[in-house]
């Protein structure tokens, strides 16, 4: 396995896949004695029970991806945070080898589903003989962004679920007791219990082992694991749900358009008035004019026109009471000017203003203090918006990549720095219902919610911190200091990494469910030639703390979708969520699992060889073998 990259993705996502999965792994990267990671990965280098070696290379040009060993390479991931530069690598690297798998990190979603085809196209051109399955999985284009943004909404916002995967995949794990699991919808199974302390997000460690000393999570238990438990115990079961259009539908997603906003929008109160006094003033002429001229109302309304704009011919030789009429007429006429001046400035005014961001309101509360507007707080906002849930942000760069989406979105944004003092005050922090502090800066998101605890001790805040140590350290802290509020910490490359390291083996990795800052992930997976699979029941196939078998395709062979993360709720008839425990699985069914990270790596390690390198096992960590199947025969 290749991999491109100097940053928090690339060093996790060669650690995921030489201890999870036990691959042999090279990194391409400027330096290993700087940069951002490259001390982080050098350990992963110099680590002797590790298959981990590194090509040092300022730009990744065909002889370094030469180095790196593209060509007899099973898979390549670009990491890098420049879209252009990941393009350019790729189009490098296929042309290098063309069988090669790549997974390809874009922020632009459009532009990745347009190089996706076009890298597809170039292997079913250069391979003609491959089937439809192979030539999708070749290119898989992911967003770290779009992978991390469901766990941290779920981590701030009450009530809201703990995840809820994006683009077609139809669920959501929601935190519930285990006496009450039952009652609201039917679960498809428990996914983990929770700690037994008042606050659940204990072990808020990054691996699969026990990071806190025996009180964190249990992943996928079994019956026995559940029996016995206290009905108040927190628990968090997987249900299944029907896709539902975003809130607000599409036109909430528009921005206002001035043209037609309601004239108050537009014109001040005293204006109005103004405006309605000079038509009725005109409309009082008008009427006299008629009764003392005796002929048409249209004809009286024109006449006074006229002489209201100055273009009528003087009377001259009219009756007294008609000149009069005419001077009243001009006199309006000129206070006119200046109405129509000021009318020209407050409509400037009014489109100022709303290419402008707007301030947070008078009288806001319950919202979500944003902090950070770049890839993942875009993301981040988006949700949010998606849910209903008003937010107010705060970024200190005003040309930042999530600008422009929250002035079209009308959210208040403040262009800030947000260790000055007085910028959460402003931003409503004391009548919020929580604080995401997602920028690039771990000290300056600890900061941030160091500040607002202190104004509101109760406040719950989610903060983006990538060292495991110290969001460990940073959380018991906090916890022990402010027991009765809830706070989060949350890595994007720690949430994102078992996607890219599940598409790099050549399987697709559906979603992602953190439990503190643990990882399920839900895979499908192939039964033919895995001996784990295929030839046992369902319930046979779990393996309790490791993986279990939630649904099956139950479409043909021949006309599967590859991409199931990707299905429409019409689509989903494709995928039986309730198997009965003694369903006995057969070679050519296909079924979505839910493992940790460790237990997907010896999952796929029992399966049919993916292609050069083979896999090696799962590292140190080997799951024990279930027993065999039960003789058919017997």
């Amino acid at each position: 396995m290749v991999v491109c990259g100097d940053n928090a993705l690339a060093q996790r996502l060669t650690k995921e896949l030489a201890t999870v999965y036990g691959q042999h792994v090279c990194v391409v990267l400027p330096s290993l004695r700087g940069g951002d990671h490259g001390p982080r990965i050098a350990a992963l280098v110099g680590a002797e029970e590790l298959s981990v070696r590194a090509v040092e290379a300022q730009i990744p040009d065909d002889a370094a991806l030469r180095a790196a060993g593209v060509r007899e390479a099973a898979a390549l991931a670009l990491t890098s945070g420049d879209d252009q530069l990941n393009i350019h690598i790729a189009l490098r690297a296929r042309r290098l080898n063309p069988q090669l798998r790549l997974v390809i990190r874009m922020f632009n979603r459009t532009l990745g589903s347009y190089l996706e085809n076009l890298l597809d196209r170039a292997v079913e051109v250069a391979h003609p003989d491959l089937d439809a399955a192979a030539i999708d999985a070749s290119t898989t284009v992911l967003s770290d962004a779009d992978t991390a943004a469901p766990s941290l909404v779920a981590a701030a916002v009450v009530g809201s679920d703990k995840i809820v995967s994006a683009d077609g995949l139809l669920l959501r794990a929601k935190e519930r007791t285990i006496g009450t699991r039952d009652r609201h919808r039917q679960p498809l199974c428990t996914l983990a219990v929770l700690p037994d302390t008042t606050d659940s997000g204990a072990g808020e460690g990054d691996t699969d082992e026990d990071p806190d000393g025996g009180n964190a999570p249990v992943l996928l238990p079994d019956d026995a694991a559940l029996h016995g438990l206290p009905p108040d115990r927190g628990a968090v079961v997987l249900e299944a749900i029907t896709r539902r259009p975003s809130a607000g539908g599409t036109a909430g997603r528009l921005p206002r358009l001035l043209p037609f906003q309601p004239l108050k929008e537009l014109f001040s109160r005293r204006l109005r008035y103004s405006l309605a006094a000079m038509g009725a003033v005109l409309t009082t002429l008008a009427a006299v004019n008629w009764w003392m001229s005796g002929g048409s109302p249209v004809n009286a309304a024109y006449v006074v026109l006229l002489d209201f704009f100055a273009i009528n011919d003087p009377k001259v030789n009219e009756p007294a009471d008609e000149q009069l009429l005419q001077l009243l007429a001009g006199m309006a006429g000129l206070m006119m000017l200046p109405l129509l001046l000021a009318v020209v400035l407050e409509s400037y005014g009014a489109f100022r203003k709303a290419a402008a961001l707007p301030d947070p309101p008078r009288g806001l509360s319950g919202h979500v203090v944003l902090l950070g507007l770049g890839k993942v707080g875009t993301r981040v906002l988006d949700r949010l918006l998606e849910l209903g849930i008003p937010v107010v942000c705060i970024e200190r760069d005003h040309e930042a990549r999530g600008i422009a989406y929250a002035r079209s979105r009308r959210v208040p944004t403040l262009i800030a720095d947000v260790t000055e003092s007085g910028v959460l005050e402003d931003a409503k922090i004391k009548r919020s219902r929580a604080l995401l502090a997602l920028t690039s800066d771990d000290g300056i998101n600890l900061e941030a919610v160091l500040y607002a605890r202190q104004v509101k001790p109760e406040l719950r805040v989610a903060m983006r911190l990538f060292d495991d140590e110290f969001a460990t350290t940073v959380y018991r802290t906090l916890r022990d200091t402010y027991p009765l509020a809830q706070t989060r910490s949350r890595s994007v490359s720690a949430l994102a990494a078992p996607a890219f390291a599940g598409a790099m083996m050549g399987r697709q990795v559906l979603g992602a469910i953190p439990v503190g800052r643990r990882v399920l992930v839900f895979a499908a997976v192939d039964v033919r030639d895995n001996p784990l699979l295929e030839g046992r029941t369902v319930d046979e196939a779990f393996h309790a703390g490791t993986w279990r078998v939630l649904a099956l395709d139950v479409s043909e062979p021949g006309g599967r979708r590859s991409e199931l993360s990707w299905m429409t709720s019409a689509e989903m008839s494709g995928l039986e969520w309730e198997l009965h425990p003694g369903y006995v699985l057969r070679p050519d069914d296909r079924v979505v699992v839910a493992a940790t990270r460790r237990g997907l790596g010896a999952l796929l390690a029992a399966g049919p060889d993916a292609g050069p390198p083979p896999i090696a096992g799962t590292g140190p960590h080997r799951i024990p073998a279930p027993p065999p199947p039960p003789d058919s025969g017997g």
